[in-house]
């Protein structure tokens, strides 16, 4: 990486050797017919899609630093149109559930959604508006496991039914990760529908009802698990609004999000024996 000083979004040398194997295997795959390598290292391009995911920039707006708009979208892209940025993401959330103790795969996933307002030039047949929470956008939906970790993604517009979010999740789920999934907790937005359709895939769908006596923000047992993530990646500023033209982009971004945070989950230093805890 060429010298310049770091941003705090920059991929340490560490995190860099975690990616780095997929970017490589990538770049082999796509040779130049001339034999030109480019001219920015793929790690300062990645480098510039963490940057712009964590502050929220538009693309005009990246450093003079980083690798500009046109190199960067267009790794952007590719990688969002061929599934690199997903196979990097899954390759990371089996290391953490690794280090976590836990099979590669979940046996329980927590589904919900989450409706955010889009930016101006975001295409009107892309969005819609979200009645009951009354935001007009799209609605991102979720499915994590026990640690938070993101399973599938999807992005709809925002007037689309939790059911049908449900159900397109329910289908990542299965396909990503076979047979493992045998339970999925929603909450009293998905209604008979994605039970029925998570039956046919071999899914016990369990809608967790609210309790009726509880007031203000009450957590649920794992479910809080989902809120936790959204509240992580909203951490991500370009995540606060849907800003993307395509929703293909709008899941990628969510993606980058999430290697951001595994990429330092992976790297963290452990503290040192009999070293206290904040509270």
């Amino acid at each position: 990486m060429s010298e310049r000083k770091p941003y705090p979004s920059d991929l340490s040398v560490e995190q860099w050797s975690l990616i780095e194997p997929v970017i490589t295997a990538w770049k082999d795959r796509h040779r130049s017919v001339s034999g030109h390598q480019g001219a920015y290292e793929m790690r300062e391009i990645v480098n510039a899609i963490l940057y712009q995911s964590r502050t929220g920039c538009q693309w005009a707006y990246l450093p003079h630093d980083l690798p500009p708009k046109t190199a960067t979208y267009y790794y952007f892209a590719l990688w969002r149109d061929d599934g690199t940025d997903q196979v990097i993401h899954e390759l990371l959330r089996c290391q953490v559930r690794e280090k976590a103790r836990r099979l590669e795969d979940p046996t329980l996933v927590v589904l919900d959604t989450q409706s955010v307002r889009v930016a101006a030039g975001v295409p009107a047949s892309t969005t819609g508006r979200d009645a009951a929470k009354r935001v007009p956008g799209r609605k991102r939906g979720l499915a994590v496991d026990v640690l938070g970790l993101i399973i599938a993604v999807t992005v709809l517009a925002a007037n689309t039914h939790d059911n049908a979010a449900g159900i397109a999740l329910l289908n990542q789920v299965a396909e990503h990760t076979g047979a493992t999934v045998k339970k999925a907790l929603v909450d009293q937005g998905f209604k008979n529908q994605v039970v029925t359709h998570g039956s046919g895939l071999g899914i016990e769908v369990e809608i967790v009802e609210r309790n009726p006596q509880e007031t203000g923000f009450v957590p649920q047992p794992k479910r809080w698990r989902v809120e936790q993530t959204y509240g992580v990646l909203i951490l991500h500023r370009r995540l606060v609004r849907d800003y993307e033209h395509r929703p293909s982009s709008s899941a990628s971004r969510v993606y980058w999000a999430m290697t951001h945070v595994m990429v330092r989950r992976l790297t963290a230093r452990a503290p040192p024996p009999g070293a206290t805890r904040r509270r």
